[in-house]
């Protein structure tokens, strides 16, 4: 609970009596709380910020998460399309039941394609 500056508290006293035993520890204790209070609202404004920046930032990873998924969904779909068209392109091939048997990335990756494949559009 805060302390206002017209506080009645008695025991937080902002203006000590003069020439009182204890005026100097008063002074001392006030400016002590003042200084107290500053901090702890400067520590507040700390905190309040760095809980607003990992909102931010979780916030732009939730949307690269779902950007990086929907690609991944993309791709996936583009994988099965080339993967059914070499499926029904291999029985036909003469490239492939005429050369020596090898590995299927080399034969793949090396030869030019001979059968025009639309481009998959998502």
């Amino acid at each position: 609970m805060p302390h206002s500056s017209d506080s009645s508290d008695s025991s937080f006293s902002r203006s000590p009596l003069p020439g009182k035993q204890g005026s100097s520890d008063d002074v001392r204790k006030v400016q002590r709380r003042e200084k107290n209070r500053i901090a702890a609202q400067k520590s507040r404004q700390r905190q309040t910020q760095k809980a607003d920046t990992l909102h931010l930032e979780s916030e732009d990873l939730e949307k690269q998460n779902a950007a990086l998924r929907k690609e991944i969904k993309r791709l996936t779909e583009e994988m099965k399309y080339f993967t059914s068209v070499l499926s029904s392109h291999e029985p036909l091939c003469s490239v492939l039941t005429s050369s020596l048997p090898s590995p299927p990335e080399v034969v793949y990756t090396f030869h030019q394609p001979h059968v025009s494949a639309p481009r998959f559009q998502p």
